[in-house]
């Protein structure tokens, strides 16, 4: 079934199917100034998404820092989620870093967000910290997940 689904490099054709994710899947969504920002300026970032037939159903993001690869979002429509897509998109940004040359990468994660965590898990990232109050929504503490190879 994933294999229906392609990966590509996240671009501005499909930014309203973006903004519809990131406002299904977070709080305090990035607006499309935020994204287009992102995509067209930022050297730093590297951005990937997950196609259904022409429509983004899923991206992960991360942003490239010195010897380092920080995760700053992934998210999936909530139609598509428990398909194994999430996984597919931590081994496109796994792969992407390594291209890089960059074998060590960051995140932050929700404390309660349990599915998560367990998929950061399963690529070796490990709890190394924790930033309080993080989130700005609800002032939920953020775990600090490291993977290094």
């Amino acid at each position: 079934m994933l294999e229906e689904f392609k990966m590509l490099p996240l671009d501005l054709e499909h930014i309203e199917d973006i903004l519809i994710i990131e406002n299904l899947s977070f709080p305090i969504p990035w607006s499309r100034e935020a994204w287009i920002q992102e995509i067209r300026s930022n050297k730093l970032a590297r951005y990937i998404m997950i196609l259904d037939k022409n429509r983004a159903i899923a991206y992960g993001g991360m942003w490239l820092i010195l010897d380092e690869a920080h995760i700053t979002n992934i998210a999936v429509h909530p139609d598509y989620r428990a398909k194994g897509i999430g996984k597919k998109l931590m081994q496109g940004l796994i792969d992407t870093a390594k291209r890089e040359g960059i074998m060590q990468m960051s995140l932050e994660v929700r404390k309660s967000n349990t599915i998560a965590i367990h998929l950061y898990e399963s690529f070796g990232f490990g709890v190394e910290g924790m930033r309080k109050e993080f989130y700005l929504d609800n002032h939920e503490d953020a775990l600090i997940m490291w993977r290094r190879e």
